[in-house]
């Protein structure tokens, strides 16, 4: 039988995501993204689609590293305006069945005792429906707002995320006994204090010693993303992730993600596919190619200039208005995102000038991989890509809300059906158990978070 692509939708509770300029073509719908009605109508065109997951970004602090100013985001709306991607998560599980919600929450500024409670009431609110996309935050207009005077180090980022992680996993997994809650109006016991326990916390970047203040979820740990490509957060994503999301910008590149971090997964005690991983795409789907291309440059003729830079800078901590465009963009230490800085130097198969980096940045679709062309072609290139890489499927953006996702839905998927490449209907049970199989509510015993279980005795 083949394999299967999955697919989420990727957003951002905000007025734009990453297609920047283009909130101003006349069908684009994301001025909504105050309403409820808008992410109702979104949650439930993607479980018409049978999307596993709705990915919802988040970013703390402005894009301001190109020319020193936030000016240029705010202009073109470079994720800001924003607002809190979890609160609008239990009124589309409401509206919804099976649709997954995987919610990013950074490690670097929550703290892990709220974000605990935070995460297990919304996996009883979606009835197990939760993902986290663990994420350490990179902006140092974000620092600067949470009382610090510098970005933390990026390789620090990541070993507090480690501890934060172990944190989670103690209150999650071993706080309360499965059996803790007993609602026992004869003996007058709601819970038995006995089967709640303190963690005993006492780390480097946190002491927290417990007991979690909420009864375990139906997956108690969240379904665990992460969508770190560098090689601290490769390391990071095959101890911890059960999804991973990357951006893919040739076959080659990606089938060394995919390997590279299933490889080590297996280092750490667990198996290749314990690990689902997602490549960021774009698509412009047409009745014919022909209509693709015309859909193409109208979108190029909206599409902002200056917006992809301020999200560039923002990713890699260079300002590409302060180089010659004639001059060679060269890899050098950063603390923002080195992966997305990686692609356009030591990952490039040519030296690329700030002038090259720069059209390539402003070209629709952005940091993805664009896919356009008739739903023929643009499912050919999916398989292509799933075929040639390892990967499990995509996060999709969509260019104009909700077009280009209801062209997912009412052309690319059936004919992914009818190839036998996509499910004909959603499998039973949490989100876990869509992913990994039915009974698979919970982390599995080799994973890292498994260990901190409570035993009786221990």
């Amino acid at each position: 039988m083949a394999k299967q692509i999955r697919f989420n939708a990727f957003d951002i509770n905000a007025a734009m995501h990453n297609p920047h300029g283009l909130w101003k073509h006349p069908d684009n719908e994301r001025y909504r993204y105050k309403e409820l009605d808008y992410w109702v109508e979104l949650a439930r065109l993607l479980e018409r689609g049978l999307f596993d997951a709705l990915f919802l970004a988040d970013v703390y602090g402005f894009y301001d590293v190109y020319r020193g100013s936030r000016d240029a985001a705010l202009r073109d709306a470079v994720q800001a305006p924003i607002n809190d991607p979890s609160l609008i998560i239990p009124t589309m599980a409401y509206a919804t069945k099976h649709l997954g919600f995987a919610v990013t929450v950074p490690t670097t500024y929550e703290h892990p005792y709220a974000h605990a409670r935070r995460m297990t009431t919304l996996d009883h609110l979606t009835n197990g429906r939760i993902g986290w996309n663990v994420v350490t935050s990179f902006l140092p207009s974000a620092a600067r707002n949470f009382g610090l005077d510098r970005m933390i180090g990026h390789d620090e980022r990541y070993e507090i995320a480690d501890e934060y992680m172990e944190v989670v996993y103690k209150l999650w997994e071993g706080s309360w006994e499965d059996d803790a809650v007993l609602r026992d109006p004869f003996r007058g016991i709601y819970t038995d204090p006995v089967k709640v326990h303190e963690i005993l916390h006492a780390g480097k970047y946190f002491r927290v010693p417990g007991p979690h203040l909420s009864e375990p979820s139906p997956q108690r740990t969240p379904v665990l993303y992460q969508a770190g490509a560098s090689a601290r957060g490769r390391a990071f994503a095959a101890k911890h992730a059960e999804c991973v999301f990357i951006d893919g910008h040739s076959y080659e590149s990606m089938k060394f993600y995919v390997d590279d971090i299933r490889s080590k997964a297996v280092a750490y005690g667990r198996r290749p596919e314990d690990i689902k991983i997602f490549m960021a795409l774009s698509t412009i789907v047409g009745a014919t190619a022909a209509e693709a291309e015309d859909k193409f440059r109208e979108l190029t003729a909206i599409s902002s200039a200056e917006g992809p830079q301020a999200i560039y800078g923002g990713y890699t901590g260079i300002d590409l208005s302060q180089g010659d465009p004639n001059q060679i963009l060269t890899y050098r230490a950063t603390d923002h995102g080195q992966t997305v800085l990686a692609r356009f130097t030591k990952m490039s198969p040519k030296e690329m000038t700030y002038g090259e980096v720069i059209d390539s940045v402003k070209k629709i679709g952005g940091r993805a991989v664009l896919l356009k062309g008739s739903a023929e072609q643009v499912a050919d290139q999916m398989q292509a890509w799933v075929d040639n890489t390892g990967i499990d499927g995509f996060n999709l953006g969509h260019l104009v809300t909700p077009g280009s996702l209801k062209e997912i839905v009412e052309l690319v998927v059936p004919l992914l059906q009818e190839r036998g490449l996509y499910k004909t209907s959603y499998e039973a049970g949490t989100m876990r158990e869509k992913l990994f199989g039915y009974g698979e509510s919970r982390l599995p015993e080799r994973h890292p978070g498994a260990r901190h279980r409570f035993a009786r005795g221990e």
